[in-house]
């Protein structure tokens, strides 16, 4: 009878302990994770790169002087619009007025020189035919013939070194009037003023090949402007000349300029300090459409370069996507990575691998693995990371 009573005991032990065993393992350890989730469906989604810069014309001329002198005159301020070919500077020339005059002095005196040795050459010329004539007569001797040749030499060679002077002074002249003109600092394109960096009294300086020399001002065509923005390494190979962007300003608030990528730098730039693991940026200039009068070159610019569109596409929010790590059937002991979301089928997660297309700023495409209206979850953060498949889930707000 007591053999029979213990065997009736454990015999109920057992089940209850099978019960306990069905239940925790069945129901992902008996708790249920409350969780928030979204239904699947079709979105428009736009793909963006962001990158930040400033604002700069397409025409920006740094106008430096050709000659060396006193700036007498600034015929602008900053701000000023010019026309091409505007006076804007005039540099003190008087010592180029000097050397000028003194090139006109020598090639005045050297030509009126010139008509002298002319006679002189003419006079030997003559006088060397009667020698020749009297010596072929054996009337005079070879040394008195010989004096006649070189009188005569002697007076084509006055006249050769008096015509190089002529031409020396010439170029001297050419070079010297080209220094006049360039003391009258004529603006090169139609624009604005926007830096003016000397006064009035200073001396203007030659660049040179380790001196870039003294910029007098800077003229911008502000018709056409940009922004030169850094993209990331990353982010680059996406972009291609010809994608349309959105450019806004920090100074005006609200205002968003259309535009279009125009180049794509090939070199990286790299910040000044930065090591070579550290991330590359690549300089990428947009047109902008339009900008506004209010828009001023060195303005922060912030840029989102459109990659892509797509219209009406599957889409997941992006916070949705997990990574499971699975055991690989094509090696033994190894594991894969795989990406995918968490769907829900009657009060459980079934995780769903998932093939991407591009993304926007909340969503993402996805090409396989889900259909439309499937339900998945979306967060918590915190218990996605913890989610399993198979685990129990409560929709937030409603009891299972």
């Amino acid at each position: 009878m007591k053999n029979r009573k213990k065997i009736i005991i454990a015999a109920a032990l057992a089940v209850v302990v099978l019960i306990v065993l069905v239940n925790v393992l069945g129901s992902g350890n008996g708790k249920s994770l409350e969780v928030t989730a979204e239904k699947v469906q079709k979105r428009d989604l736009v793909e963006k790169v962001s990158a930040t810069g400033e604002i700069k014309p397409k025409k920006n001329i740094n106008i430096s002087t050709d000659v060396a002198g006193k700036i007498l005159k600034i015929l602008v301020e900053e701000g000023d619009v010019v026309q091409k070919g505007q006076l804007l500077i005039k540099i003190d020339s008087a010592i180029y007025e000097a050397n000028a005059d003194r090139d006109r002095e020598i090639i005045s005196s050297s030509q009126s020189d010139l008509l002298t040795q002319d006679a002189n050459l003419k006079k030997a010329r003559r006088y060397l035919e009667r020698r020749k004539q009297l010596f072929d007569e054996g009337l005079i001797s070879r040394e008195m013939y010989e004096d006649a040749v070189i009188q005569q030499e002697i007076a084509h060679a006055n006249r050769q070194s008096n015509l190089h002077r002529i031409e020396q002074a010439r170029a001297s002249l050419k070079s010297t009037s080209d220094a006049i003109r360039k003391t009258s600092i004529a603006s090169p394109i139609d624009g604005i003023v926007t830096s003016l960096k000397v006064e009035e009294g200073e001396v203007a300086i030659i660049g040179t090949m380790n001196n870039p020399g003294t910029v007098l001002l800077t003229i911008a065509d502000l018709s056409v402007m940009e922004a030169e923005v850094l993209v990331d390494e990353t982010d680059v190979v996406k972009v291609r000349t010809g994608k349309r962007a959105e450019v806004t300003v920090d100074a005006i608030p609200g205002k968003t300029m259309d535009g279009r990528v125009t180049e794509v730098g090939n070199s990286a730039i790299t910040a000044s300090g930065a090591t070579a693991a550290e991330s590359k940026d690549f300089k990428t200039v947009i047109t902008l459409e339009n900008p506004p009068p209010t828009l001023k070159p060195g303005f922060s610019a912030t840029a989102d370069i459109v990659i892509e569109e797509k219209k009406g596409v599957l889409t997941v929010p992006i916070a949705a996507l997990v990574i499971l790590e699975r055991d690989d059937p094509k090696k033994k002991g190894a594991k894969v990575e795989l990406e995918g979301v968490f769907a829900i089928a009657d009060g459980r997660s079934v995780f769903r691998e998932v093939g991407k297309g591009i993304a926007g700023d909340m969503y993402i495409e996805i090409t396989s693995g889900l259909k439309e209206k499937d339900e998945i979850v979306t967060g918590p953060f915190a218990t996605l990371k913890k989610l399993k498949d198979g685990d129990k889930v409560t929709l937030s707000g409603n009891k299972r």
